[in-house]
Protein backbone atom coordinates (compact mmCIF):
# COMPACT_ATOMS: atom_id res chain seq x y z
CA UNK A 1 0.00 0.00 0.00
CA UNK A 2 1.48 3.69 -0.69
CA UNK A 3 1.81 6.02 2.11
CA UNK A 4 -0.68 8.49 0.87
CA UNK A 5 -3.65 5.08 0.48
CA UNK A 6 -2.83 4.49 4.17
CA UNK A 7 -5.86 5.08 6.23
CA UNK A 8 -4.30 7.13 8.45
CA UNK A 9 -2.53 9.44 5.86
CA UNK A 10 -5.86 9.73 4.64
CA UNK A 11 -7.47 10.82 8.52
CA UNK A 12 -4.62 13.30 8.99
CA UNK A 13 -5.64 15.11 5.36
CA UNK A 14 -8.90 15.55 6.56
CA UNK A 15 -7.82 16.81 10.03
CA UNK A 16 -5.67 18.87 8.22
CA UNK A 17 -8.55 20.27 6.23
CA UNK A 18 -10.55 20.63 9.65
CA UNK A 19 -7.73 21.75 11.80
CA UNK A 20 -4.78 22.67 9.84
CA UNK A 21 -5.36 26.45 10.39
CA UNK A 22 -6.31 27.10 13.71
CA UNK A 23 -4.19 29.14 15.30
CA UNK A 24 -1.60 28.54 18.25
CA UNK A 25 -4.05 31.58 20.23
CA UNK A 26 -7.12 29.38 20.03
CA UNK A 27 -5.01 26.10 20.58
CA UNK A 28 -3.78 27.53 24.33
CA UNK A 29 -6.64 29.62 24.71
CA UNK A 30 -9.13 26.57 24.57
CA UNK A 31 -5.82 24.33 26.39
CA UNK A 32 -4.46 26.75 28.71
CA UNK A 33 -2.15 23.40 30.40
CA UNK A 34 -0.73 22.82 27.12
CA UNK A 35 2.56 24.26 27.41
CA UNK A 36 2.61 21.38 30.77
CA UNK A 37 1.24 18.61 28.65
CA UNK A 38 2.59 18.54 25.22
CA UNK A 39 6.34 18.13 26.03
CA UNK A 40 8.93 15.56 26.89
CA UNK A 41 12.61 14.63 28.42
CA UNK A 42 15.11 12.22 28.16
CA UNK A 43 18.62 11.77 28.37
CA UNK A 44 19.10 15.09 29.85
CA UNK A 45 16.68 17.23 27.24
CA UNK A 46 13.56 18.52 27.72
CA UNK A 47 11.71 18.80 24.95
CA UNK A 48 8.59 21.62 24.13
CA UNK A 49 6.39 21.45 21.40
CA UNK A 50 3.43 22.82 22.76
CA UNK A 51 4.36 25.58 20.27
CA UNK A 52 3.78 23.18 17.17
CA UNK A 53 0.09 23.40 15.45
CA UNK A 54 -1.28 20.11 16.75
CA UNK A 55 -3.86 19.10 19.02
CA UNK A 56 -3.90 15.65 20.73
CA UNK A 57 -5.59 14.17 17.96
CA UNK A 58 -2.71 15.39 15.59
CA UNK A 59 -0.56 13.65 18.32
CA UNK A 60 -2.95 10.11 17.93
CA UNK A 61 -3.42 10.31 14.20
CA UNK A 62 0.39 10.62 13.35
CA UNK A 63 1.21 7.68 16.32
CA UNK A 64 -1.23 5.60 14.23
CA UNK A 65 1.02 6.46 10.66
CA UNK A 66 3.60 5.28 12.73
CA UNK A 67 2.37 2.34 13.34
CA UNK A 68 0.51 1.17 9.91
CA UNK A 69 4.09 2.23 8.82
CA UNK A 70 5.73 0.12 11.51
CA UNK A 71 8.33 2.23 12.88
CA UNK A 72 8.98 -0.09 16.06
CA UNK A 73 9.52 -3.02 13.43
CA UNK A 74 12.15 -1.10 11.84
CA UNK A 75 13.65 0.19 15.09
CA UNK A 76 13.67 -3.53 16.28
CA UNK A 77 15.33 -3.96 12.42
CA UNK A 78 17.88 -2.16 13.13
CA UNK A 79 19.12 -3.08 16.65
CA UNK A 80 19.26 -6.67 15.73
CA UNK A 81 21.48 -6.01 12.55
CA UNK A 82 18.95 -6.80 9.74
CA UNK A 83 20.31 -5.29 6.24
CA UNK A 84 18.23 -1.99 6.36
CA UNK A 85 20.19 -0.09 3.84
CA UNK A 86 18.58 -2.45 1.46
CA UNK A 87 20.14 -0.19 -1.45
CA UNK A 88 23.65 -1.27 -0.45
CA UNK A 89 22.50 -4.49 1.28
CA UNK A 90 23.82 -3.64 4.30
CA UNK A 91 23.21 -2.93 8.38
CA UNK A 92 23.04 -0.05 9.86
CA UNK A 93 24.40 -0.21 13.23
CA UNK A 94 25.91 3.42 14.41
CA UNK A 95 23.71 2.20 17.78
CA UNK A 96 26.76 -0.31 18.00
CA UNK A 97 29.61 2.76 18.32
CA UNK A 98 28.37 3.98 21.65
CA UNK A 99 27.72 0.62 23.22
CA UNK A 100 28.81 0.27 26.69
CA UNK A 101 31.47 -2.40 26.60
CA UNK A 102 29.92 -5.71 27.80
CA UNK A 103 26.75 -4.91 25.50
CA UNK A 104 25.44 -7.55 22.86
CA UNK A 105 24.71 -5.89 19.20
CA UNK A 106 24.94 -8.85 16.94
CA UNK A 107 25.48 -8.84 12.94
CA UNK A 108 25.47 -12.57 11.13
CA UNK A 109 25.36 -13.60 14.29
CA UNK A 110 28.85 -12.20 15.87
CA UNK A 111 28.50 -9.41 18.30
CA UNK A 112 30.19 -6.67 16.89
CA UNK A 113 30.62 -4.42 20.35
CA UNK A 114 34.00 -6.44 21.38
CA UNK A 115 35.79 -5.01 17.82
CA UNK A 116 34.18 -1.15 18.23
CA UNK A 117 35.87 -1.30 21.68
CA UNK A 118 38.84 -3.01 20.52
CA UNK A 119 39.05 0.45 18.38
CA UNK A 120 38.19 2.90 20.99
CA UNK A 121 40.83 1.05 23.54
CA UNK A 122 43.53 2.26 20.04
CA UNK A 123 42.20 5.13 19.90
CA UNK A 124 42.44 6.11 23.48
CA UNK A 125 45.83 4.91 24.06
CA UNK A 126 47.46 6.52 20.83
CA UNK A 127 45.54 9.88 21.95
CA UNK A 128 46.83 10.04 25.35
CA UNK A 129 50.55 9.20 24.20
CA UNK A 130 50.00 12.63 21.60
CA UNK A 131 48.44 14.56 24.35
CA UNK A 132 50.64 13.64 27.09
CA UNK A 133 53.60 14.38 24.42
CA UNK A 134 54.77 10.54 24.58
CA UNK A 135 54.21 10.21 20.94
CA UNK A 136 56.24 12.52 18.56
CA UNK A 137 56.96 13.41 15.56
CA UNK A 138 60.17 12.22 13.44
CA UNK A 139 62.30 14.68 15.17
CA UNK A 140 61.28 14.10 18.37
CA UNK A 141 59.51 16.98 18.61
CA UNK A 142 56.24 17.22 20.36
CA UNK A 143 52.93 17.22 18.26
CA UNK A 144 51.50 20.94 18.96
CA UNK A 145 48.95 20.58 15.68
CA UNK A 146 46.57 18.33 14.38
CA UNK A 147 44.76 18.33 10.79
CA UNK A 148 41.99 16.01 10.00
CA UNK A 149 41.96 15.57 6.33
CA UNK A 150 38.15 14.21 5.10
CA UNK A 151 35.28 15.74 3.34
CA UNK A 152 31.38 14.39 4.15
CA UNK A 153 31.10 13.24 7.22
CA UNK A 154 34.84 12.26 7.89
CA UNK A 155 34.53 16.13 7.78
CA UNK A 156 31.28 17.27 9.58
CA UNK A 157 31.08 15.78 12.23
CA UNK A 158 35.02 16.27 13.55
CA UNK A 159 34.56 19.51 12.73
CA UNK A 160 31.23 20.34 14.67
CA UNK A 161 32.09 18.03 17.93
CA UNK A 162 35.27 20.06 17.76
CA UNK A 163 33.55 23.70 17.66
CA UNK A 164 30.81 22.20 19.86
CA UNK A 165 33.28 21.31 22.68
CA UNK A 166 36.06 23.33 22.52
CA UNK A 167 35.17 24.24 26.03
CA UNK A 168 36.43 20.65 26.97
CA UNK A 169 39.52 20.50 24.80
CA UNK A 170 43.61 20.92 25.00
CA UNK A 171 44.13 24.26 24.02
CA UNK A 172 47.71 23.57 23.37
CA UNK A 173 46.90 21.34 20.89
CA UNK A 174 45.98 23.73 17.85
CA UNK A 175 43.32 21.53 15.48
CA UNK A 176 42.61 22.21 11.89
CA UNK A 177 40.16 20.77 9.65
CA UNK A 178 40.77 20.46 5.93
CA UNK A 179 37.45 19.24 3.18
CA UNK A 180 37.29 21.07 0.51
CA UNK A 181 39.43 20.57 -2.99
CA UNK A 182 39.79 24.05 -3.43
CA UNK A 183 43.79 24.51 -2.71
CA UNK A 184 42.83 27.61 -0.51
CA UNK A 185 41.34 25.44 2.63
CA UNK A 186 44.60 23.76 2.90
CA UNK A 187 46.88 26.48 2.30
CA UNK A 188 45.08 28.28 4.76
CA UNK A 189 44.40 25.49 7.47
CA UNK A 190 49.00 24.60 7.30
CA UNK A 191 49.79 28.68 6.68
CA UNK A 192 51.04 28.94 10.33
CA UNK A 193 52.31 25.20 11.32
CA UNK A 194 55.23 23.65 11.50
CA UNK A 195 55.81 20.29 10.13
CA UNK A 196 57.31 18.83 12.73
CA UNK A 197 54.97 19.65 14.78
CA UNK A 198 52.42 18.56 12.99
CA UNK A 199 50.48 15.28 13.00
CA UNK A 200 47.46 14.27 9.81
CA UNK A 201 44.57 12.46 10.02
CA UNK A 202 43.83 11.14 6.59
CA UNK A 203 40.01 10.21 7.39
CA UNK A 204 38.96 8.01 3.99
CA UNK A 205 37.26 4.65 4.35
CA UNK A 206 39.26 3.42 0.87
CA UNK A 207 41.77 5.84 0.90
CA UNK A 208 40.92 6.69 -2.24
CA UNK A 209 38.14 9.72 -2.10
CA UNK A 210 39.22 11.80 -4.66
CA UNK A 211 38.94 14.97 -2.40
CA UNK A 212 40.57 13.53 0.91
CA UNK A 213 43.68 12.04 -0.62
CA UNK A 214 43.88 15.23 -2.97
CA UNK A 215 44.55 17.07 0.26
CA UNK A 216 46.46 13.95 1.38
CA UNK A 217 49.35 14.24 -1.18
CA UNK A 218 49.18 17.80 -0.66
CA UNK A 219 49.97 17.58 2.97
CA UNK A 220 52.57 14.75 2.15
CA UNK A 221 54.45 17.28 -0.20
CA UNK A 222 54.36 20.27 2.56
CA UNK A 223 55.38 17.78 5.10
CA UNK A 224 58.40 16.14 3.50
CA UNK A 225 59.04 20.11 2.30
CA UNK A 226 60.75 20.48 5.38
CA UNK A 227 61.13 16.66 6.94
CA UNK A 228 63.09 15.77 4.00
CA UNK A 229 63.50 11.54 4.72
CA UNK A 230 60.32 9.94 3.78
CA UNK A 231 60.27 7.60 7.02
CA UNK A 232 58.68 10.81 8.44
CA UNK A 233 55.75 10.43 7.03
CA UNK A 234 54.99 7.29 9.48
CA UNK A 235 55.63 9.67 12.64
CA UNK A 236 53.47 13.01 11.01
CA UNK A 237 50.14 10.45 9.42
CA UNK A 238 47.98 8.51 10.78
CA UNK A 239 44.60 6.75 8.71
CA UNK A 240 41.27 6.03 9.68
CA UNK A 241 40.57 3.93 6.79
CA UNK A 242 39.79 -0.06 6.20
CA UNK A 243 42.51 -0.11 3.21
CA UNK A 244 45.53 -1.40 4.88
CA UNK A 245 47.51 -1.71 1.19
CA UNK A 246 46.88 1.74 0.40
CA UNK A 247 47.84 3.07 3.82
CA UNK A 248 51.01 1.62 3.70
CA UNK A 249 51.77 2.65 0.47
CA UNK A 250 51.06 6.20 1.29
CA UNK A 251 54.24 5.38 4.04
CA UNK A 252 51.91 5.26 6.90
CA UNK A 253 52.33 2.72 9.47
CA UNK A 254 49.34 0.60 9.52
CA UNK A 255 49.72 0.16 13.45
CA UNK A 256 48.67 3.43 13.27
CA UNK A 257 45.42 2.99 10.99
CA UNK A 258 42.08 3.19 13.01
CA UNK A 259 39.36 1.36 11.16
CA UNK A 260 35.58 1.05 11.00
CA UNK A 261 33.22 -1.06 9.22
CA UNK A 262 31.15 -1.24 6.06
CA UNK A 263 27.72 -1.07 8.58
CA UNK A 264 28.81 2.79 9.80
CA UNK A 265 27.32 5.16 6.93
CA UNK A 266 29.94 8.63 7.14
CA UNK A 267 27.34 10.68 8.15
CA UNK A 268 26.80 8.39 11.45
CA UNK A 269 30.13 7.99 12.14
CA UNK A 270 31.91 10.88 14.26
CA UNK A 271 31.61 8.53 17.15
CA UNK A 272 33.50 5.85 15.69
CA UNK A 273 37.11 6.34 14.11
CA UNK A 274 35.99 9.21 12.35
CA UNK A 275 36.18 10.67 15.92
CA UNK A 276 39.81 10.50 16.24
CA UNK A 277 40.30 14.35 15.98
CA UNK A 278 37.54 14.44 18.77
CA UNK A 279 39.05 12.37 20.92
CA UNK A 280 42.50 14.09 20.60
CA UNK A 281 41.15 17.39 21.85
CA UNK A 282 38.85 16.70 24.68
CA UNK A 283 40.80 13.21 25.76
CA UNK A 284 39.59 9.82 25.90
CA UNK A 285 37.58 10.23 28.88
CA UNK A 286 35.26 12.90 27.87
CA UNK A 287 35.08 11.35 24.50
CA UNK A 288 33.71 8.19 26.33
CA UNK A 289 30.66 10.86 27.85
CA UNK A 290 29.92 11.46 24.51
CA UNK A 291 29.29 8.36 23.69
CA UNK A 292 27.56 8.26 26.89
CA UNK A 293 25.05 10.52 25.54
CA UNK A 294 24.43 8.79 22.35
CA UNK A 295 23.75 5.53 24.10
CA UNK A 296 21.12 6.81 26.35
CA UNK A 297 19.28 9.05 23.53
CA UNK A 298 19.50 5.16 21.89
CA UNK A 299 18.54 3.29 24.23
CA UNK A 300 15.31 5.92 24.94
CA UNK A 301 14.60 5.57 21.32
CA UNK A 302 14.95 2.07 21.36
CA UNK A 303 12.55 1.47 23.91
CA UNK A 304 10.22 4.57 25.48
CA UNK A 305 6.48 3.98 24.09
CA UNK A 306 5.90 6.78 21.21
CA UNK A 307 3.64 9.14 23.10
CA UNK A 308 7.17 10.51 25.00
CA UNK A 309 9.68 8.96 22.63
CA UNK A 310 11.74 12.36 21.80
CA UNK A 311 13.35 11.37 18.50
CA UNK A 312 9.63 9.91 16.97
CA UNK A 313 7.63 12.69 18.37
CA UNK A 314 10.25 14.97 16.33
CA UNK A 315 10.48 12.85 13.37
CA UNK A 316 6.14 12.92 13.31
CA UNK A 317 5.94 16.59 13.71
CA UNK A 318 8.12 16.95 10.53
CA UNK A 319 5.83 15.07 8.89
CA UNK A 320 3.09 16.98 9.88
CA UNK A 321 4.63 19.83 8.67
CA UNK A 322 6.14 18.69 5.59
CA UNK A 323 2.95 16.94 4.14
CA UNK A 324 0.10 18.59 5.57
CA UNK A 325 1.03 22.05 6.35
CA UNK A 326 3.68 22.80 3.31
CA UNK A 327 6.55 23.41 5.12
CA UNK A 328 9.21 23.23 2.79
CA UNK A 329 12.32 23.67 5.55
CA UNK A 330 13.37 23.71 9.28
CA UNK A 331 15.32 26.39 10.58
CA UNK A 332 17.89 24.90 13.45
CA UNK A 333 18.57 28.00 15.40
CA UNK A 334 21.06 26.90 18.59
CA UNK A 335 21.56 29.94 21.05
CA UNK A 336 24.90 28.33 21.86
CA UNK A 337 27.98 30.18 19.97
CA UNK A 338 29.85 26.80 20.52
CA UNK A 339 26.81 24.79 18.13
CA UNK A 340 27.59 27.29 15.00
CA UNK A 341 28.44 24.40 12.95
CA UNK A 342 25.70 22.12 14.09
CA UNK A 343 23.32 23.10 11.14
CA UNK A 344 25.61 22.51 8.93
CA UNK A 345 26.33 19.36 10.03
CA UNK A 346 22.55 18.27 10.19
CA UNK A 347 22.11 19.08 6.88
CA UNK A 348 23.67 16.17 6.19
CA UNK A 349 22.46 14.19 8.50
CA UNK A 350 18.62 15.14 6.99
CA UNK A 351 19.32 15.60 3.22
CA UNK A 352 21.80 12.99 2.51
CA UNK A 353 19.79 10.87 4.48
CA UNK A 354 16.41 11.83 3.17
CA UNK A 355 17.20 13.52 0.38
CA UNK A 356 15.26 10.62 -2.03
CA UNK A 357 12.61 10.58 -4.97
CA UNK A 358 11.89 6.56 -5.15
CA UNK A 359 10.92 4.18 -2.22
CA UNK A 360 12.65 1.02 -0.82
CA UNK A 361 11.31 -1.22 -3.68
CA UNK A 362 12.11 1.48 -6.71
CA UNK A 363 8.77 2.96 -6.70
CA UNK A 364 8.40 6.63 -8.10
CA UNK A 365 7.27 9.16 -4.77
CA UNK A 366 4.51 11.34 -5.24
CA UNK A 367 4.70 13.43 -1.85
CA UNK A 368 7.30 15.46 0.05
CA UNK A 369 9.99 14.14 1.29
CA UNK A 370 12.84 15.40 3.15
CA UNK A 371 12.65 19.36 4.48
CA UNK A 372 15.66 21.75 3.61
CA UNK A 373 17.77 22.51 6.88
CA UNK A 374 19.53 26.01 7.45
CA UNK A 375 20.00 27.84 10.57
CA UNK A 376 22.41 29.90 12.47
CA UNK A 377 23.35 30.74 16.35
CA UNK A 378 20.85 32.91 17.79
CA UNK A 379 20.87 35.75 18.15
CA UNK A 380 23.12 36.69 15.33
CA UNK A 381 19.79 35.25 13.02
CA UNK A 382 17.35 37.43 14.95
CA UNK A 383 19.56 40.22 12.58
CA UNK A 384 19.49 38.73 9.46
CA UNK A 385 16.32 35.95 8.78
CA UNK A 386 14.48 36.20 11.63
CA UNK A 387 12.21 39.12 9.59
CA UNK A 388 11.20 36.48 7.05
CA UNK A 389 10.56 33.80 9.77
CA UNK A 390 8.08 36.15 11.72
CA UNK A 391 6.51 38.12 9.04
CA UNK A 392 7.21 36.35 4.91
CA UNK A 393 4.91 34.38 3.26
CA UNK A 394 6.73 31.18 4.04
CA UNK A 395 5.70 28.77 7.12
CA UNK A 396 9.10 27.78 8.66
CA UNK A 397 8.79 25.31 11.61
CA UNK A 398 12.03 25.99 14.01
CA UNK A 399 13.88 24.33 16.20
CA UNK A 400 15.50 26.30 18.96
CA UNK A 401 18.37 24.70 21.07
CA UNK A 402 19.36 26.44 24.78
CA UNK A 403 20.99 25.10 27.53
CA UNK A 404 20.25 27.14 31.28
CA UNK A 405 23.79 27.26 32.14
CA UNK A 406 26.43 29.01 30.12
CA UNK A 407 30.02 27.21 30.36
CA UNK A 408 31.29 30.74 29.94
CA UNK A 409 28.64 33.02 32.86
CA UNK A 410 30.06 36.88 31.91
CA UNK A 411 27.42 39.10 33.36
CA UNK A 412 23.86 39.23 32.91
CA UNK A 413 25.23 37.86 29.28
CA UNK A 414 23.80 34.28 29.96
CA UNK A 415 20.24 36.07 31.01
CA UNK A 416 19.91 38.08 28.16
CA UNK A 417 20.52 35.15 25.57
CA UNK A 418 17.53 33.43 27.08
CA UNK A 419 14.98 35.62 27.15
CA UNK A 420 15.66 35.74 24.07
CA UNK A 421 14.83 32.35 23.58
CA UNK A 422 11.62 32.39 25.57
CA UNK A 423 10.91 35.54 23.61
CA UNK A 424 11.22 34.32 19.66
CA UNK A 425 9.02 31.50 20.18
CA UNK A 426 6.41 33.32 21.75
CA UNK A 427 5.87 35.79 19.24
CA UNK A 428 6.44 33.30 16.77
CA UNK A 429 3.00 31.44 18.29
CA UNK A 430 1.16 34.60 19.21
CA UNK A 431 2.41 37.19 16.70
CA UNK A 432 0.80 40.56 17.59
CA UNK A 433 -3.02 41.36 16.22
CA UNK A 434 -3.73 44.82 14.66
CA UNK A 435 -5.80 45.97 17.24
CA UNK A 436 -2.53 45.89 19.88
CA UNK A 437 -0.49 47.55 17.19
CA UNK A 438 -3.26 50.64 16.94
CA UNK A 439 -2.98 50.93 21.00
CA UNK A 440 0.06 51.56 21.22
CA UNK A 441 -0.82 54.93 18.87
CA UNK A 442 0.52 53.40 15.05
CA UNK A 443 -0.55 55.35 12.54
CA UNK A 444 -3.34 53.25 10.17
CA UNK A 445 -1.11 53.46 7.37
CA UNK A 446 1.65 51.86 9.91
CA UNK A 447 -0.51 49.01 11.06
CA UNK A 448 -0.19 46.75 8.48
CA UNK A 449 3.72 46.73 8.85
CA UNK A 450 3.78 46.02 12.45
CA UNK A 451 0.98 43.34 12.61
CA UNK A 452 3.25 40.02 13.53
CA UNK A 453 0.56 37.45 12.30
CA UNK A 454 2.12 34.07 14.70
CA UNK A 455 0.91 31.11 14.17
CA UNK A 456 4.41 30.09 13.28
CA UNK A 457 5.40 26.61 15.03
CA UNK A 458 8.12 26.04 16.93
CA UNK A 459 9.85 23.46 19.34
CA UNK A 460 12.30 24.53 21.96
CA UNK A 461 14.88 22.16 23.05
CA UNK A 462 16.71 22.95 26.62
CA UNK A 463 19.22 21.16 28.53
CA UNK A 464 21.03 21.93 31.77
CA UNK A 465 24.74 22.61 30.13
CA UNK A 466 26.14 21.68 26.68
CA UNK A 467 28.61 19.05 28.12
CA UNK A 468 30.03 15.72 26.09
CA UNK A 469 26.79 14.09 27.01
CA UNK A 470 24.50 16.15 26.15
CA UNK A 471 25.67 16.77 22.91
CA UNK A 472 25.89 12.96 22.61
CA UNK A 473 22.10 12.83 23.39
CA UNK A 474 21.27 15.80 20.73
CA UNK A 475 23.29 14.22 17.75
CA UNK A 476 21.16 11.14 18.39
CA UNK A 477 17.96 12.56 18.83
CA UNK A 478 18.52 13.66 15.01
CA UNK A 479 19.75 10.73 13.81
CA UNK A 480 16.72 8.83 15.13
CA UNK A 481 14.38 11.45 13.77
CA UNK A 482 15.14 12.04 10.41
CA UNK A 483 15.31 7.80 10.78
CA UNK A 484 11.60 8.23 11.47
CA UNK A 485 10.94 10.41 9.14
CA UNK A 486 12.42 7.98 6.56
CA UNK A 487 10.44 5.26 7.66
CA UNK A 488 7.18 7.14 7.51
CA UNK A 489 8.35 7.99 3.78
CA UNK A 490 9.29 4.62 3.13
CA UNK A 491 12.52 5.72 1.61
CA UNK A 492 15.86 4.00 2.98
CA UNK A 493 17.67 6.60 4.97
CA UNK A 494 21.27 5.26 4.94
CA UNK A 495 22.09 5.40 0.94
CA UNK A 496 23.10 8.06 -0.83
CA UNK A 497 23.38 7.69 -4.86
CA UNK A 498 22.94 11.35 -5.32
CA UNK A 499 26.33 12.44 -4.87
CA UNK A 500 28.25 9.96 -7.07
CA UNK A 501 26.60 11.18 -10.73
CA UNK A 502 28.78 14.61 -10.10
CA UNK A 503 31.46 12.86 -8.27
CA UNK A 504 31.93 10.32 -11.48
CA UNK A 505 31.80 13.34 -13.67
CA UNK A 506 33.86 15.88 -12.01
CA UNK A 507 37.02 12.74 -12.50
CA UNK A 508 35.95 12.68 -15.90
CA UNK A 509 36.07 16.77 -16.79
CA UNK A 510 38.72 16.44 -14.76
CA UNK A 511 41.20 14.11 -16.67
CA UNK A 512 40.00 16.17 -20.29
CA UNK A 513 40.89 19.71 -18.46
CA UNK A 514 44.37 18.32 -17.83
CA UNK A 515 44.80 16.88 -21.59
CA UNK A 516 46.78 17.99 -24.17
CA UNK A 517 44.04 17.56 -26.65
CA UNK A 518 41.70 20.60 -26.16
CA UNK A 519 38.98 20.12 -28.60
CA UNK A 520 36.58 18.07 -26.51
CA UNK A 521 33.38 17.83 -26.78
CA UNK A 522 31.84 15.07 -25.42
CA UNK A 523 29.67 17.27 -23.26
CA UNK A 524 26.49 19.32 -23.58
CA UNK A 525 27.39 22.99 -25.67
CA UNK A 526 27.30 24.94 -22.06
CA UNK A 527 29.89 22.80 -20.50
CA UNK A 528 32.15 22.63 -23.45
CA UNK A 529 32.15 26.42 -23.70
CA UNK A 530 32.72 26.71 -19.73
CA UNK A 531 35.21 24.24 -20.48
CA UNK A 532 37.08 26.13 -23.25
CA UNK A 533 36.55 29.44 -21.18
CA UNK A 534 38.78 27.87 -18.39
CA UNK A 535 41.40 26.69 -20.05
CA UNK A 536 41.62 29.88 -22.12
CA UNK A 537 41.85 31.76 -19.13
CA UNK A 538 44.59 29.36 -17.52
Amino acid sequence: MTLTARPAWKALEAHCAAVGATHLRTLFADDPDRGERLRSEAAGLYVDYSKQRVTDETLRLLRALADECQLRHRIDAMWRGDKINTSEKRAVLHVALRAPRGSSIELDGENVVPNVHDVLDRMGTFARGVRDGSWKGHTGARIKNVVNIGIGGSDLGPVMAYEALRWYANRDLTLRFVSNVDGTDFVEATRDLDPRETLFIISSKTFTTLETMTNAQSARAWALNILKDQSAIARHFVAVSTNAAEVAKFGIDTENMFGFWDWVGGRYSMDSAIGLSTMLAIGPEHFRELLDGFHMMDEHFHTAPFENNLPVILGLLTIWNCNFLGAATVAVLPYAQYLKRFPAYLQQLTMESNGKHVTLDGASIAYETSPIIWGEPGTNGQHSFYQLIHQGTRIVPCDFIAFSKSLNPIGNHQELLMANVFAQTEALAFGKMADQVKAEGTPDWLVPHRVFEGNRPTTTILADQLTPATLGALIALYEHSVFTQGVIWGIDSFDQWGVELGKALAQQIAKELGAADTTATTHDSSTNALMRRYRNAR
